[in-house]
Order: C-alpha cells, then sequence, then structure tokens
C-alpha cells in the first residue's frame, strides 16, 4: 500500500522503535511506517487503517507493537474475534495486563457479556493503572446494559472517579456512558445533568454530549437563508416550543444510590473496591456481605 513521502516512521513512539530493534534495518523502517500509517488513519479511515495493519502483521507478526495495532485496527473495523485473537498475542509476548480492558469489549462485540463482566473481576483489573481500571469499569457498565440490566450499569459507574470535580483524560466518557446509563433508565433530569458536566470536561469533543443534551431540551438547529441573511451565510438558529431550562450543574452534584438488591449484584463487575455515591456527594465503600 502506498505511503506518503513525508512518512519516516521516525513518528512512532520510542517503545516501539526499540522493539523494531530485532529487526533488520531496512525492515524495521517499513514496519514503521506501516504503523505510522496505522496510528494517523485509525479514526478517519478505519477501513485503510486496517490494510497497513495487515501489511505490518505481514512484515513482523512477532512483535508485539505490531500485534497490539493490528488488534486495535480490527477492533475499530468490528472485527472482534479477529482482535481478540491479536489482543492476546500481545499480551502473551509482553506479560502484560494494559489491554484487558479492550479485550474484554471485545467479548461484548462477539456477544459475550458475561465473559466481559468474569474479566471485569479477575485479579489482572488490580494490576491496571487508574485509566485502565476507569476503563475497565466502563466496559462492565456496558456488558451490564447488553444483559439488561439498567440499575446494575449505574450502579456500576458509580465511583470516586465519577464524583470527584477533578478533570482527568477519562471524566467526559465516564460522565457521559452515567448520563447514557441514566436516560436509558428513564431518570432524564438526572440524565440531563450528567450530560452537562460531561460537557464541562470534553474539551476535545470525544462525545456527543451537547448534542445529547440539546435533544433533550427540545433544541433544532437548523438553517436559516431569509432576505439579505442569504448573502451574509448561513445562519444557524435554535427553534424550540419554549426556551429550554439551562441545567443546574453544582460542583458536588452527585448520583442518587439504587437499591442496596441492584448494589449487591454488581459486587464483582470491577476487581476494585467498590463504591457508592452518598446523598452528600462523598464518595464511600460499600461493605461486602
Amino acid at each position: 500500500m502506498p505511503i506518503p513521502d513525508d512518512v519516516t516512521g521516525d513518528e512512532i513512539d520510542q517503545d516501539v522503535r526499540q522493539e523494531l530493534q530485532s529487526l533488520p534495518k531496512g525492515l524495521a523502517e517499513d514496519v514503521a511506517r506501516n504503523l505510522v500509517m496505522v496510528a494517523k488513519l485509525i479514526d478517519e479511515d478505519p477501513e485503510e487503517a486496517y490494510g497497513y495493519s495487515k501489511v505490518a502483521l505481514r512484515l513482523a507478526s512477532r512483535v508485539a507493537a505490531v500485534r497490539e495495532a493490528a488488534g486495535f485496527a480490527a477492533y475499530a473495523n468490528q472485527k472482534y474475534s479477529e482482535a481478540l485473537a491479536e489482543f492476546r498475542a500481545a499480551r502473551r509476548m509482553t506479560g502484560g495486563v494494559e489491554l484487558w480492558p479492550v479485550m474484554a469489549d471485545c467479548e461484548r462485540g462477539l456477544g459475550r457479556p458475561e465473559k466481559a463482566l468474569d474479566m471485569a473481576g479477575a485479579p489482572e483489573v488490580h494490576k491496571l493503572d487508574k485509566a485502565g481500571q476507569v476503563e475497565m469499569r466502563l466496559v462492565a457498565a456496558g456488558a451490564r446494559r447488553d444483559m439488561g440490566q439498567l440499575d446494575a450499569a449505574i450502579v456500576t459507574l458509580q465511583s470516586p472517579e465519577l464524583a470527584s470535580s477533578s478533570v482527568q483524560p477519562w471524566t467526559a466518557r465516564l460522565r457521559y456512558a452515567y448520563g447514557d446509563a441514566l436516560l436509558a433508565a428513564g431518570r432524564e433530569d438526572e440524565a440531563r445533568e450528567w450530560f452537562a458536566k460531561a460537557i464541562e470536561a470534553d474539551k476535545d469533543g470525544s462525545t456527543d454530549a451537547s448534542d445529547r443534551l440539546a435533544e433533550l431540551d427540545g433544541v433544532e438547529f437548523v438553517d436559516a437563508l431569509q432576505g439579505d441573511e442569504a448573502e451574509a451565510g448561513t445562519e444557524v438558529t435554535e427553534s424550540a416550543d419554549a426556551e429550554p431550562e439551562k441545567p443546574q450543574q453544582a460542583e458536588s452534584a452527585a448520583p442518587e444510590a439504587v437499591d442496596a438488591d441492584v448494589a449487591d449484584d454488581v459486587d464483582a463487575d470491577v476487581a476494585d473496591d467498590d463504591v457508592v455515591v452518598a446523598d452528600d456527594g462523598e464518595a464511600v465503600e460499600r461493605d461486602r456481605d
């Protein structure tokens, strides 16, 4: 597959470059350039990225970084069985646990949410860093929703990270997932609040929380081209039966606790200290039986 001349392969991370040092120099450069193309295209053109990953895989299938890149390219194309196989191969080569959450999500994609929940309760989760543990919690909540257990999904997402007012790389996605679960459970007012809180943390537009919030508030965005306005360009107007009420965004707002019976059902979702968020906004540990 053609690679632009300005892609040299030097763009890859230092850790990946070190892995490629086991290859002959020319081969290492070819693999590196293909890996760069995978990284550049995986969001905007996942199918094209998948093609470059297959080239890299053909050239260097015994390099863990190549297997990992192939896994993510397959994952982006919803080829979950193939992605899971590549992630497992990469994990065998490195012995690390970083891929554990995405491997569990592949199980969800294959229609096996129970397996994903088993992985969420495995000892490997304790070895994950904070970002990995949050990702595992998101996967576990998704698995609960796959099984129609909405209240359990809500409880699974309740955590110190959700209650915290600090903004981390995972904050927007966690708040968004919580708002989406609340909405699915028919708790619209709470969902509106958490979509608004997701917007506060979503500096790079990684979620469509603003669109979801506008939809809840009955806001429509239309192009108005009338008279002289047509010469000035397109003007976006908001149309609704009534002016939407601005959602309250109290910094200390916290999710309501769900029935204790539901909370008991999710004790094993994530192999971490389970917490719920009390009415005063403080995260507290839930006693286990």
